[in-house]
């Protein structure tokens, strides 16, 4: 499990990074402003890419890895969140004050920042040990991680193909339909993945394939699979 996880949790990072650097990009424009604080938004990233390879046995606190290794673990995935936060209060000064375009990237790059502040929360209710005994393989722990990497990073990859289609291919996009791609897939997300924090909440386990029906889950799942055939 070390080996996975120490693979497994930086690459998490890799893949929001090329996403926030996007939104970095998006932002700016379609506020005609520049970035607020960009050396503190540049150096946010630098400091999560070596962070992100401290905190990887926050997985593991029910392994029984002993309270030292558990709480140092804590500790290392409570501070990455500050990185993090430094990025999120950038972008949102960014748009302070802006004279905001809500054109299709945009729209996107605001949806990225509203999901992943919710994703990045629900992660630092993982850092806190026993919340984690708690939520351990349950539903929590699969909305959280989708709550980052879909509502995260898709949501920023999607404004940067917005963005920058136009550019190497010389064709503006329907704003129109770019619109109403926005508003199904956001929608589709949260009926997704919101219930399956409640899930994970009321005790679901996640990889199973059946379960009671007199458990109180029903309506829940009901409403995460029309969210996914909205998706």
């Amino acid at each position: 499990q070390h080996l996975f996880w120490f693979f497994g949790h930086p690459e998490v990072y890799i893949l929001i990074l090329p996403a926030m650097g996007i939104v970095s990009e998006v932002l700016p424009t379609f506020s005609r402003k520049p970035l607020f604080g960009y050396p503190f938004v540049v150096f946010s990233g630098v400091a999560i890419g070596f962070m992100s390879w401290g905190v990887w046995a926050h997985h593991m606190y029910t392994t029984g890895l002993g309270s030292v290794a558990n709480s140092a673990f804590g500790i290392a995935t409570i501070m990455i969140a500050v990185p993090t936060g430094i990025k999120i209060f950038n972008w949102l000064g960014t748009m302070w004050g802006g004279s905001i375009s809500f054109k299709t990237p945009m729209m996107f790059a605001i949806g990225f920042i509203a999901m992943f502040t919710i994703g990045g929360l629900t992660g630092v209710t993982h850092s806190m040990v026993p919340s984690d005994y708690q939520q351990q393989d349950t539903y929590y722990v699969v909305a959280h991680f989708h709550q980052v990497l879909v509502g995260g990073a898709l949501f920023g990859l999607f404004a940067g193909i917005y963005y920058w289609f136009p550019k190497f291919t010389g064709k503006m996009l329907n704003e129109t339909i770019g619109q109403v791609h926005f508003w199904i897939m956001f929608i589709g997300f949260n009926l997704t993945f919101q219930p399956m924090m409640i899930l994970g909440l009321m005790g679901m386990p996640r990889r199973i394939a059946t379960y009671p029906e007199d458990y109180g889950w029903d309506l829940w799942n009901a409403i995460a699979t029309v969210g996914a055939f909205t998706i």
